[in-house]
């Protein structure tokens, strides 16, 4: 059966699922542990890595109220491995012609906007982990989340109803900021 959001056009999608930019909420870690233990027990040994990435892994960030995961798998997992159990378990495929990693599917959408609790899953093979630096170094930069802050204020003026253009537009800082992150924490995250 055909996901209900799969014919709305982009435009739609973008009107019913609008940029939302909320204080931080101590609740999101807890989310994203419990979200992490179904997916353990969803994929078991598919999983490599599992982490909490994006700003709600960013304490005090503004941030869009969406948890998002990062979740690694060994190169001998596909997603014919994994996808069917996700996608029977809440997870929607966007993008269901593409069948190859990365991957992003996501939780939570629903006909008629936004549930309670949203997760953008993105699968990737083991050592695709930037979002890893990232984190860490907003953690660790206070400046660093002020500035992220400023950026996605402002690019929400403008896309509130655009999600790509909002996401390009932080593309800048965020390479930037990893960049420092690599340099600061060499290979934290090599497998």
């Amino acid at each position: 059966m055909k996901n209900p959001l799969h014919t709305l056009s982009q435009e739609e999608l973008w009107q019913l699922f609008p940029i939302q930019l909320k204080p931080y909420n101590p609740s999101y870690p807890q989310w994203y542990e419990e979200e992490k233990s179904r997916l353990k027990e969803l994929l078991g040994d598919h999983i490599v890595r599992i982490n909490h990435v994006g700003s709600t892994a960013v304490k005090d960030l503004l941030s869009k109220p969406i948890i998002d995961i990062l979740l690694e798998v060994s190169d001998t997992t596909s997603l014919d491995d994994i996808l069917p159990t996700l996608l029977d378990n809440g997870y929607i495929n966007m993008n269901p012609g593409d069948n190859e990693f990365p991957k992003l599917i996501i939780k939570g959408y629903t006909i008629s906007g936004f549930s309670d609790r949203v997760f953008h899953l993105h699968m990737r093979r083991l050592g695709d982990y930037n979002e890893l630096y990232f984190r860490d170094y907003l953690n660790d930069h206070p400046e660093a989340v002020r500035g992220y802050a400023k950026v996605k204020e402002t690019l929400f003026k403008d896309f509130e109803h655009h999600r790509e253009n909002y996401t390009n537009g932080k593309t800048e800082f965020i390479e930037a900021q990893t960049t420092l992150a690599r340099k600061q924490y060499n290979n934290r995250y090599k497998p």
